[in-house]
């Protein structure tokens, strides 16, 4: 019994930490066009203002101290992912901001809880119930219609909005793959130092990538050689979005007793960002608004007390014969 409640505690405050973690990703699409930065250049100072906080964070707790380990331990799998894996997806989401619009890359980005429970499939070999399929389905629409409504001027299809949601597509896929190969990483040696070393490994990356490509060199010392609006928006991507935004979201995912279950709140981010617009930016909020709200909401928490609900109606039906 008493495994059973550590284990309950444990799962609740798994997915109260993803949903943190996604109300911190909420905001940064709106903080990258703020930060009024090309979208490469924008990833790199994400990396490097967000590793080095998560850098901070990890060496004032004893048990990730030691940064070493995971890459000393299994170098083909932390390297890698942290490369090819969170730096690359989010280079093509801040990419691809360039080119179609937040409305746009947002609705695309949310596609990632199915591509989540696709890639859990493929890889664990983890069946997907008619249940997660079903609200998945239910959700996304919800999303779509939440996003779209008042905005469907800016959802016309041109060349440039073609490109941007293909790179929003990318970033969707390699984050799913990212976050289903991290997860035992994470189990391991704790979201803490996972994440610091995701960043710090990305983070010079990102700057020999795009100083190759883009011919950008982003120079720290030159962060507040801008605008109040620019240099606040890229320390929030940086410490809010980034650091305290990653741990809790990884953390959670990893430690929720399902993966797919938990990343359904990544559903819940076009809500949040609806909800704040209208409760700090005085933004209207439509009919049809509120029904896909009411919709996204509905589906995410079928799901994530589905067996709960499920337990339930069997009792009751097992009592009542």
């Amino acid at each position: 019994m008493d495994e059973n409640k550590q284990n309950s505690s444990l799962a609740f405050w798994a997915y109260l930490a993803a949903f943190l973690g996604v109300f911190g990703h909420a905001t940064s699409e709106f903080f990258s066009v703020y930060s009024g930065l090309k979208g490469p250049e924008v990833s790199v100072w994400r990396f490097t203002i967000g590793g080095a906080a998560l850098l901070v964070v990890a060496l004032f707790q004893k048990e990730s101290r030691n940064l070493l380990q995971p890459i000393l331990e299994k170098p083909l799998k932390v390297i890698p992912l942290a490369v090819f894996g969170m730096s690359m997806a989010q280079l093509v989401f801040h990419w691809s901001l360039d080119f179609a619009s937040v409305v746009q890359v947002a609705t695309i980005v949310t596609t990632m809880p199915i591509l989540v429970v696709v890639v859990e499939r493929i890889i664990n070999k983890t069946t997907i119930s008619a249940p997660k399929v079903v609200s998945g389905i239910g959700a996304f629409i919800g999303v779509m219609l939440l996003l779209t409504d008042g905005y469907l001027d800016q959802l016309e299809l041109g060349g440039s909005s073609l490109i941007g949601m293909a790179l929003a597509l990318c970033c969707a896929a390699v984050g799913a793959l990212y976050l289903v190969l991290v997860r035992p990483l994470i189990q391991e040696y704790g979201a803490v130092r996972m994440t610091a070393l995701t960043f710090i490994i990305g983070a010079f990356a990102l700057w020999i990538t795009v100083h190759l490509v883009w011919e950008i060199s982003v120079n720290p010392l030159t962060l507040f050689d801008r605008p109040p609006q620019a240099y606040g928006s890229i320390l929030a991507l940086g410490i809010w979005n980034t650091c305290i935004g990653f741990i809790l979201w990884l953390w959670g995912i990893s430690n929720a007793p399902d993966i797919s279950r938990a990343n359904y709140l990544f559903f819940l981010k076009p809500v949040i960002a609806a909800l704040l617009a209208w409760i700090i930016l005085n933004n209207t909020i439509s009919g049809l608004q509120i029904l896909a709200i009411l919709m996204v909401t509905g589906f995410v928490t079928l799901e994530l007390s589905y067996n709960t609900l499920i337990g339930k109606w069997k009792g009751l039906r097992k009592k009542n014969n």
